[in-house]
């Protein structure tokens, strides 16, 4: 077996794959139910998946629900993303002894060697545009390097787009491109419950060596891609199609911002959602016995009206210049810092705002209000 090479497991061969990934000493994180969400975390066996569950979502709302099949993936992006897990919401990043001159010994660890499984083309793309913006430049953080250089993708191609998807608009799915190790599409039919593999890499062929499986054959293939182009014409949500960095540009003094502002809590959840938000604060903290300090890092939220204080006051006060800010550098000035945009279209931000935000929507206004400053 070779990448670029397409086999068939099925349900059963599904469940082993997660034996042989663990085996193979890695630490799985994969979809799992709980809290009334699918959310990812660790699993012990492909029995923890989320079978026979799906999600309705709408902005400002997520609901599970039970399907009338034992599908695995046929579900949209949860409330967390594998940003949780390359750039964890809270770490230690020093800890220096009572002269506070040389540092001491952590307890953490090397980082273990971690697969992903279940990556959607939306969330393949948040870890690439990821890398680029921690991974990259001159002085990459070597937390996030060492943390993804030990993952394994196992990524997987969406034949159901949720309700606030609009990861085709935005060039990212449903399919999955390039940096998985295997991928998986999910088909159930009066011939099975199968996944059809294609091989991404040496190291999943190895680990798919250790799994049943049976050649595709050519009409399979053909199905899954279908199945998959399919979904693109039922994302949904559509982001407009326009210029959108001279569009934000050129609409910095519309009314739109203070609209949405009478609707925005600045609450943040939009941002804690994102899988491509990034921003982080830190925290010195000492114990009392005076022996050591500590460093830690933790997310942070331009929705925060802490995170733009300068020199006595912040610079954001309001909640429309903070939406403002969110929206322009998200889907504007993030082309001109790392070459191309920062959102992936997963949608996770729209069905976990609380006001039911939505920032397709949002931006078709601000196009409208553009046309209409033409017309006149």
């Amino acid at each position: 077996m070779n990448p670029g090479d397409s086999v068939i497991i099925d349900r059963t061969g599904l469940d082993l794959l997660v034996d042989a990934l663990r085996d193979n000493g890695y630490r799985v994180i994969g979809p799992q139910v709980r809290d009334q969400a699918i959310v990812l975390d660790e699993l012990s066996s492909g029995a923890q998946l989320p079978a026979g569950w799906g999600v309705r979502t709408q902005p400002g709302s997520y609901r599970l629900h039970r399907r009338d099949d034992d599908a695995v993936f046929a579900h949209s992006a949860g409330p967390g993303s594998w940003k949780t897990f390359l750039h964890p919401p809270h770490r230690r990043i020093a800890r220096l002894g009572a002269d506070l001159q040389q540092p001491c010994p952590t307890d953490d660890d090397a980082p273990t060697p971690t697969a992903f499984l279940g990556v959607r083309g939306c969330d393949l793309a948040a870890i690439a545009t990821l890398n680029r913006v921690l991974g990259g430049g001159s002085h990459p953080d070597p937390d996030f390097t060492g943390r993804l250089a030990t993952v394994f993708v196992v990524a997987v191609n969406c034949t159901e787009p949720g309700g606030v998807c609009f990861c085709t608009s935005m060039g990212t799915g449903p399919g999955v491109a390039a940096g998985y190790d295997l991928a998986l599409t999910e088909s159930i039919d009066e011939d099975g419950h199968r996944f059809v593999v294609d091989v991404g890499s040496d190291a999943g062929a190895l680990v798919l060596s250790r799994v049943p499986h049976r050649p595709a054959a050519p009409a399979q293939i053909e199905a899954a891609r279908g199945a998959v182009s399919a979904a693109a014409d039922r994302m949904g949500r559509v982001m407009p199609d326009v210029d959108l960095p001279a569009l934000l540009r050129d609409s910095r003094e519309s009314p739109q911002w203070d609209e949405v502002a009478s609707r925005c809590l600045t609450c943040a959840n939009c941002t804690m959602v994102c899988p491509t938000c990034f921003c982080t604060s830190t925290e010195d903290v000492t114990d009392l016995t005076g022996d050591h300090a500590e460093r830690w890092q933790r997310w942070a939220s331009c929705f925060e009206l802490d995170f733009s204080y300068l020199h006595g006051g912040s610079v954001r006060t309001s909640g429309a210049h903070r939406y403002r800010h969110w929206i322009s550098h998200k889907l504007g000035t993030w082309h001109d810092q790392f070459g191309s945009s920062g959102c992936v279209g997963c949608g996770r931000c729209i069905a976990w705002c609380p006001a039911g935000i939505d920032i397709t929507e949002e931006v078709a206004r601000l196009a409208e209000g553009a046309t209409d400053d033409d017309q006149q």
